[in-house]
């Protein structure tokens, strides 16, 4: 981002990026629990400036992650302990999910061992090689574009992580990619355009533009739950 700050603690919409998206799993009845994962050095940060600041009381562990992005889950995931069927895994940094996706991913997860948010490609998708000559064209209507959040079994999802640990599994940058490798089939169900990862200043240009357009559809929802009510 060029920054000097972590992108997750960047101002969304007069928050903490990282406070808004807690937020949502923060204001859903679907989850119970919430572990964050956090760069090395960030824990009493979050835990004063995000968490406590913010009353995130779902939070129960605050948690430093590793070099790559699968030793962070992995640390998060050891971090849950024994005693929940499901674990859902979302980016920090996607701050406008929705409940709606919420609710498809874990409706689905009632069914299947691992679920996963995603959309399908608008663009047609060419694989390259080195020289970036074209290797291969993939047909458009096979190709999906993950996103989280990502529901799995717990005990799955933790074993995958472990073998990944054990075996040195190397760029698993989605964690469904690693339930996959043992075996496990994945569903997907449809998430939305606004759920976008905020990876670059100009996404984040974008999620503060949405972000300011779902403030304004929730709070003209709750006035108009007023105004019932005032009648």
């Amino acid at each position: 981002m060029g920054t000097g700050r972590a992108k997750q603690f960047l101002d969304l919409g007069g928050r903490p990026l990282l406070a808004v998206t807690l937020g949502k799993f923060q204001d859903s009845a679907l989850i119970h629990e919430i572990v964050v994962v956090v760069p090395p050095g960030e824990v009493e940060f979050c835990r004063e400036e995000i968490v406590r600041r913010f009353g995130l009381e779902k939070v129960r562990q605050v948690v430093e992650g590793g070099q790559r992005r699968q030793d962070s889950v992995r640390l998060g995931l050891e971090a849950c302990g024994a005693g929940f069927d499901l674990v859902v895994i979302h980016d920090g940094v996607r701050p406008l999910v929705r409940e709606e996706t919420l609710e498809r991913a874990l409706g689905a997860a009632g069914k299947h061992r691992a679920v996963i948010a995603a959309l399908p490609a608008k663009d047609t998708v060419k694989e390259v090689d080195a020289d970036l000559r074209v290797t291969r064209t993939y047909p458009r209507r096979q190709v999906w574009l993950a996103q989280t959040p990502q529901v799995f079994r717990y005990e799955d999802i933790l074993a995958a992580h472990r073998e990944a640990f054990r075996e040195d599994w190397d760029e698993m940058t989605d964690d469904a990619l690693l339930v996959e490798r043992i075996g496990i089939p994945v569903r997907v169900v449809e998430g939305t355009e606004d759920n976008i990862k905020v990876t670059t200043p100009q996404d984040l240009e974008l999620a503060r533009f949405l972000f300011a357009r779902q403030q304004e559809h929730a709070n003209a929802e709750r006035g108009a739950r007023n105004a019932e009510l005032g009648t």
